[in-house]
């Protein structure tokens, strides 16, 4: 992934991993404190996004990075782990179908190049029946639910939506997610209705506004409801990678810091990234965006079942319990 990307003229850059702000998805950080501040909370980054997009707005078209990033979210199993690599590109001037085809283009090339690896002549080909060349199936998300649920979703901008929403959950016996907040309740029924149908290489596309407040959006020409300019990779209906265009003004990406923070219980205050917003400002350039997980992938590549079983000392409760003394 590295050399496909350093090949086609993209700076491998490093970015803060303990600020002020987590920033760049939602999700609950890890927070800390340092000496030199001690009345200031830090946390650890949950992703480099934000950072990475400075590079762009200062003048570097093309960057990427490959490192570490944190989610304090709840339980730990076969496919999450608090502690995970990802590997994050930003690219000025292309759109959503270029995104797209860079995908279809590394994943294609790395299966291959994966699949010719040999190791005590056995080869690594535990994903071999699944067709990793392009152009891969796209499902987009409204039509797709609509199709599953076979009803019209309520329109996502109404004051009832969410009651609307949480009915077509509880009519279906499906359970709530903790804080049965719209984000929340639209990706429980992707979970339920659209993964399932990613057993080969397929793309959901078009997310509803609301989960992608750092994408682009538009109004879906089909179904009239506004839509993120994003795409959602699965393999074997996991998540392998995920990609913008990424939002580039400053007062649409404050109304979506906003919307954001209404679905977050208990903030006083709204959660807003003042100092991106500001660099928005000077001019970010239409740029896409692309994120992979890196322990995912070695999954996917290796056949393994269980996300430890790619990480050199397993997940954070094989650390722990090393710490405790046993195993």
């Amino acid at each position: 992934m590295r050399q496909f990307l350093s090949s086609n003229d993209y700076l491998e850059v490093q970015t803060p991993i303990l600020a002020a702000s987590a920033g760049g998805a939602v999700a609950r950080s890890f927070e800390t404190a340092a000496t030199e501040f001690p009345d200031k909370a830090l946390s650890l980054r949950i992703a480099p996004e934000l950072w990475l997009k400075r590079f762009v707005i200062g003048g570097f078209d093309r960057v990427f990075e490959i490192g570490p990033s944190f989610r304090n979210e709840e339980g730990l199993d076969l496919n999450h782990n608090p502690e995970f690599t990802t590997c994050e590109f930003y690219r000025a001037y292309i759109d959503l179908e270029d995104l797209i085809k860079i995908t279809e283009d590394m994943l294609g090339g790395l299966a291959d190049h994966v699949s010719s690896i040999t190791f005590k002549q056995q080869q690594l080909t535990a994903k071999a029946s699944l067709p990793m060349k392009g152009p891969f199936r796209r499902i987009d998300f409204i039509p797709g639910l609509e199709a599953a649920l076979s009803q019209q979703l309520p329109n996502l901008l109404s004051p009832d939506v969410e009651v609307k929403i949480r009915e077509i959950l509880i009519a279906r016996f499906i359970p709530l997610p903790s804080s049965s907040s719209l984000p929340q309740m639209l990706d429980r029924l992707s979970a339920v209705f659209l993964e399932p149908q990613c057993k080969n290489p397929t793309f959901i596309i078009n997310h509803p506004e609301c989960l992608s407040p750092l994408s682009k959006s538009f109004v879906h020409s089909t179904t009239g409801q506004r839509v993120a300019a994003r795409a959602e990779l699965f393999v074997d209906s996991q998540e392998i990678a995920n990609m913008y265009e990424e939002e580039n003004s400053p007062f649409e990406q404050r109304r979506k810091f906003l919307e954001q923070s209404s679905y977050k219980p208990g903030l006083n205050e709204p959660d807003i990234d003042e100092s991106y917003l500001d660099a928005l400002e000077w001019g970010l350039p239409p740029t896409g965006g692309w994120g992979c997980g890196i322990d995912r992938l070695c999954m996917l590549m290796s056949g393994a079942k269980r996300i430890g079983d790619v990480l050199s000392f397993g997940t954070l409760r094989n650390v722990v319990a090393q710490r405790k003394g046993y195993s």
